[in-house]
């Protein structure tokens, strides 16, 4: 291959992984092409893109770039799955590798970057286990507003039992019953 053609096929994919903070390496040789266009399509559908790379031209393309120290596991036929919007991470694709790999055993994890930590191919599983952003803010949230519920709620509970109480009264009297004096 020529150095202007490999400088393009380069610049082509910094333009393609310019916003990617995260994805996993895997190796999908011998798997059937109906199977492998079935696993494309699923992921797509998920915004996951699937992309085979030649592996010294994307080491040069993400040369300091959050993507970097995925280019220990490219070797060989390597294919890199990752998200292609904001609400995808690297975890959602692991977990759509991993539920895949269950289905087609001749998937083989060769590791992840997800925000320039490394996972190696041994803990793609426990990756796929990580909350996404979205669920890590919303148990944040959840954390945060727990205890101004149990506050509202506290501070409440002594109308409540007044209304309660009020209500009682009320109710007998439109019976034409007489109260008698508490205590």
């Amino acid at each position: 291959m020529s150095k202007p053609v490999k400088n393009l096929i380069t610049d082509q994919y910094r333009e393609l992984f310019k916003d990617v903070g995260g994805a996993v390496v895997v190796d999908i040789r011998g798997i059937p092409a109906n199977t492998t266009n079935a696993m494309r399509a699923d992921l797509a559908s998920k915004n996951i893109k699937v992309t085979i790379v030649k592996n010294s031209l994307a080491k040069r393309a993400w040369d300091g770039h959050a993507l970097e120290p995925m280019g220990d596991y490219l070797d060989g036929a390597c294919t890199v799955v990752y998200p292609t919007d904001e609400n995808a991470s690297a975890v959602v694709v692991a977990r759509e590798l991993v539920d895949w790999a269950k289905k087609e055993k001749k998937i083989q994890f060769r590791g992840a970057v997800l925000d320039g930590l490394k996972f190696g191919p041994e803990e793609i599983t426990r990756l796929s286990e990580f909350p996404t952003k979205a669920e890590a803010q919303a148990t944040v949230v959840t954390l945060l507003l727990s205890p101004a519920k149990n506050l509202v709620g506290a501070t409440l509970a002594p109308a409540r039992n007044i209304a309660g109480i009020l209500k009682t009264v009320q109710e007998k009297l439109e019976a034409g019953e007489t109260l008698a004096k508490a205590g």
